[in-house]
């Protein structure tokens, strides 16, 4: 079962600030929940983490 975070759990969780999160081509789309209210799939903002580690590895 996959859970949505709201957008203050997924600053917590990525250290980005609002205008990150939206600005990042690469980040996770959001989800629509409601007229005004959208959140993320935290197994979506976990592999996006997981990646950027694994690019820094890399390098």
């Amino acid at each position: 079962m996959s859970k949505l975070l709201r957008i203050d759990a997924v600053k917590q969780m990525t250290g980005l600030s609002r205008s990150a999160i939206y600005a990042d081509p690469e980040f996770p789309k959001s989800v629509k929940i409601g007229q005004r209210t959208v959140a993320w799939v935290e197994a979506e903002i976990a592999a996006w983490i997981e990646a950027r580690i694994a690019r820094r590895e890399a390098a």
